[in-house]
């Protein structure tokens, strides 16, 4: 394996680039959530490939992997669904296409103090900060255009070429390198050389040209084009040309204002912000006990749990095992059963050796088994199913984190860091797109917690030395959870000690750019931070609401308590989801009372 595994790295760039699927078909049902839909439109996104429901809601298309399917009918919101490598069924649940309110009983203002502003600036790319303030771009009086980092294109040389393509409308001149000839304002026909050139973003008269538009830079006013900034450097640009929003720059805003907001620049907000502490969102309690999800368990678990002995369990597998044989999910339940139960641990390997075909080229099933073995800290069977789940997905950027994670578990922090590094030259390279918004951030911690507690390990002594490692922005609990299939959909709450909750909604409903985004980069991952500043019990609930098919979905949640410290530890809990659209408890976490959403 390790030699496979070698020769994968050193091919990776061309896999990367080369690899390609042939046609597949997917089959399924459209539903309003009850009732089949007849007469959906389904169609591949920029291909020729169409078709429709049938009478009982049922379909089928064929499709390539990275192919993205568009289901539409009139009245409903249209859904787009990327297709993995895995995607054989796909049963979506369209709803109406109308904005419905969630638990809100009180209509609220539309404004928002600087305060409010200020706190949602690093999780709200329509938030931009001003000379004068924060302004909120979805709440301004009149229109702002405004890109966010992830939107903004690295081969631009300068901003006059960033907002030449990416603002029509604006009127530039002259360019990067030579400047350019402008009329001199107020002296008709008089020429002067503009160096670096000018933006106009307001129409001129037919006595004299548009003013020409200031630069307002992380706060500071610019009448000159800031031809010296790194666009690579960009946090979010936006485009103010009416008077409302303009009108507290006074006479420097005549000719419109640009705002730059830089990466360096953007406020970092270090004050963790509690968000379950909203109006009116107090927990009802009446989520589900894993005492009572388990009594929707399957017969065979039930049959299980209730075993007097290993010799028992072993009978009931073997008479189940006629029935499921062909059913991988009953193989892992078998298999945990048997380790977590009983500690017959050969007995349970037995179970997976046996029956591993049925794993091997799923990478869905593999992650499902490699969170159980991470669960029971099996670190090394882990580390083994994570291989496997590499060489089928290299192009998958979670890939590169899983791997290095597992590296960590088994204690060889150089093979974890070789994996970071490796993305990032393959980020670097282009081999891989770098995603600012959501995986980005959360490897980039991981890399440097790494390097934080175990530089020593990681590089020579007189290196490591050398080396420089942010800070770590906060103390206390870290979060992450990951799932095994892309097309899971869950709200997943957390209630803080007030009995306050705030919720991630991860459905095709309330964020399918979200997924889509996940897709399009390759993760399934998010993380929480929890500041360790006012102690007290949190708890962590989760409403599954399926995943296109009939399968289960599996959960990871791993717990770092302490986390960036010398005292770092964490534990890992897996959850296999099956029961829909009920609020059901995961864990109580004894922690903090301040939820920071990342």
């Amino acid at each position: 394996m390790k030699k496979v595994f070698l020769t994968l790295l050193l091919a990776l760039p061309f896999m990367l680039t080369g690899q390609a699927d042939g046609v597949k078909k997917v089959i399924g049902k459209v539903t309003d959530g009850k009732n089949p839909i007849e007469n959906v439109n389904i169609s591949i996104v920029d291909g020729d490939n169409a078709t429709t429901t049938r009478q009982d809601g049922s379909y089928e298309i064929e499709v390539s992997v990275g192919d993205k399917l568009q289901y539409s009918y009139t009245g409903l919101r249209t859904i787009r669904i990327k297709i993995e490598d895995v995607t054989r069924v796909l049963n979506p649940v369209m709803v109406p296409d109308v904005t419905e309110l969630d638990e809100v009983t009180v209509a609220a203002s539309k404004r928002r103090s600087q305060r409010d502003m200020e706190e949602d600036y690093s999780i709200n790319k329509n938030i931009i900060r001003t000379a004068w303030g924060f302004l909120d771009a979805d709440r301004a009086a009149g229109n702002v255009r405004l890109l966010s980092e992830e939107e903004i294109n690295p081969v631009s040389l300068c901003i006059l070429d960033l907002l030449r393509n990416r603002f029509p409308g604006v009127q530039v001149t002259g360019s990067c390198t030579t400047g350019a000839q402008t009329p001199n304002i107020g002296a008709i026909g008089d020429q002067r050389l503009q160096i670096g050139g000018q933006v106009r973003i307001r129409p001129g008269n037919s006595i004299e040209s548009a003013l020409p538009a200031v630069f307002d830079v992380d706060g500071q006013i610019f009448r000159d084009v800031p031809i010296w900034l790194d666009v690579n450097q960009i946090k979010r640009i936006a485009v103010l040309n009416n008077f409302a929003t303009t009108a507290s720059y006074g006479s420097l805003g005549a000719g419109g204002v640009i705002v730059i907001n830089t990466i360096g620049g953007s406020p970092l907000n270090n004050e963790f912000v509690d968000r379950a502490r909203l109006k009116n969102n107090y927990a009802d309690g009446l989520e589900l006990s894993p005492e009572e999800v388990a009594q929707n368990a399957p017969t065979y678990l039930k049959e299980f749990m209730k075993s007097q002995s290993v010799e028992e369990s072993k009978a009931l597998f073997a008479k189940h095992l006629k029935m499921y044989s062909n059913s991988p999910y009953f193989l892992l339940d078998a298999y945990t059963h048997f380790v977590n139960d009983l500690n017959e641990e050969d007995y349970a390997d037995s179970i997976i050796e046996n029956h591993f075909q049925q794993y091997k080229s799923n990478p869905v099933l593999m992650k499902a088994l490699a969170y159980t073995y991470e669960s029971q800290q099996r670190f090394e069977k882990a580390n083994e199913v994570y291989k496997e789940v590499f060489i089928l997905r290299p192009n998958y950027v979670q890939s590169y984190m899983d791997m290095a994670n597992s590296y960590r578990n088994l204690r060889e922090p150089k093979q974890a860091a070789s994996m970071y590094a490796r993305y990032e030259y393959l980020i670097d390279e282009g081999f891989l797109e770098q995603d600012t918004i959501g995986f980005g951030p959360m490897i980039s911690r991981e890399f440097n917690n790494l390097l934080a507690l175990e530089k020593n390990e990681v590089l020579q002594a007189g290196k490591a030395k050398k080396l420089f490692i942010a800070d770590e922005d906060f103390n206390g609990t870290r979060l992450v959870f990951e799932w095994n299939d892309g097309e899971a959909e869950f709200d997943l709450q957390f209630v803080n000690p007030e009995n306050q909750y705030y919720k991630f909604k991860h459905n095709m409903f309330d964020s399918p750019e979200v997924i889509e985004r996940e897709k399009d980069f390759g993760y399934n991952v998010k993380e929480y931070l929890v500041d360790g500043s006012l102690p007290g019990t949190w708890q962590v609930n989760i409403n599954y609401q399926g995943n296109k098919s009939l399968t289960p979905t599996y959960l990871k949640a791993t717990i770092y308590y302490d986390y960036g410290s010398r005292t770092q530890r964490k534990e890992v809990q897996v959850f296999k989801l099956t029961l829909k659209n009920v609020n059901q408890e995961l864990f109580k976490l004894k922690s903090a009372s301040k939820l920071v959403l990342r």
